[in-house]
């Protein structure tokens, strides 16, 4: 009587399967997504790290190149960096694949992810100052088609974003968040008009600046370089525009979905073309560039404007800071 009715109960409460367990450890709601999607980007970049490459003094010398013409406090603090990485760079890089291959774990692992998304913070500043001087911010060399204001501070952001605290916005909250998008993407329309993103040739140099390692995609980079040649500037207004729209439509709750999605459509083409998949199958890479994590950023902004039945958007009261 008693295995029976212990039985009855096991049918009307099966055991979920793997695939559903599964999708509400990882996959359970829209930060929860993208915390689990910033677990595996750090994922990525740790297991990039380890390339023979990053063991070279090639790599010293790259993390060294950052600090030409950069002001002098900047100059020299990545020249410190690059010397102490030199001093033992296989001990050296195995920590940094290390910690990047920890930060992901970390974020994956529901009861670690509030650390790990904390410790992200102080290494993404770490890389962004040594690693990326600032996304060459201090030198007016920042270029939106090949990355700026640097992929790891786009981590940062997410990190910001995803926090779990419970409501719409991560640390942000909702109307923090609206603003750091508007922020990001007016700073995205001033580097367009700068000298190094506006110039008659400036689009062709930057589509032909990172080599993708897959020869149709190179040759396809080398036929739009050519056809962009001599209109540079007319690319930067538009693009420069274009930034603009979507940083001020999505704060001001205008059709902000649209925009997001504009957002993310940009990004994908910036990091298919002039990215060239970050130069991942290239060799050297160390992150896969900024194009997918803004496309991950605009979908953590998602759940701050909720969708109602007629198909407009509305802003959500939660979080609501």
């Amino acid at each position: 009587m008693t295995s029976g009715v212990v039985g009855s109960i096991a049918d009307e409460h099966p055991r979920p399967s793997l695939s559903a367990r599964l999708n509400d450890y990882f996959w359970s709601d829209a930060t929860r997504r993208v915390q689990t999607v910033l677990g595996l980007i750090w994922l990525l970049d740790g297991g990039l790290q380890f390339q023979s490459f990053m063991y070279s003094r090639g790599f010293v010398q790259m993390i060294a190149s950052g600090a030409q013409g950069q002001p002098g406090w900047l100059h020299d603090s990545i020249f410190w960096g690059a010397r102490m990485a030199n001093g033992d760079i296989g001990v050296w890089n195995t920590l940094f694949a290390l910690t990047q291959v920890l930060l992901g774990l970390g974020m994956l692992y529901r009861p670690l992810v509030r650390p790990a998304l904390g410790a992200s913070l102080l290494w993404v500043l770490i890389v962004w100052w040594f690693g990326e001087a600032f996304g060459m911010l201090f030198m007016d060399m920042a270029q939106p088609l090949t990355g700026a204001p640097g992929g790891v501070f786009m981590y940062g952001l997410i990190a910001l974003l995803a926090w779990p605290n419970g409501r719409p916005g991560g640390l942000f909250g909702t109307r923090g968040a609206k603003t750091m998008w508007c922020a990001l993407w007016i700073v995205m329309a001033w580097l367009w008009l700068l000298a190094p993103s506006s110039g008659a040739n400036a689009t062709k140099s930057m589509l032909t600046s990172v080599p993708s390692g897959i020869h149709p995609l190179d040759s396809l980079q080398s036929s739009l370089a050519t056809a962009a040649g001599g209109h540079g500037l007319i690319i930067a207004l538009v693009l420069a525009a274009v930034s603009a729209a979507i940083g001020i439509a999505v704060a001001a709750e205008w059709r902000p979905r649209a925009f997001l999605w504009a957002a993310i459509v940009l990004n994908v083409i910036y990091w298919v073309i002039p990215q060239g998949l970050g130069g991942i199958f290239a060799g050297g890479a160390t992150d896969p560039n900024a194009g997918p994590l803004f496309v991950l950023l605009a979908c953590g902004m998602f759940p701050l404007f909720a969708r109602t039945t007629g198909g407009s958007t509305r802003p959500s009261a939660e979080g609501a800071s």
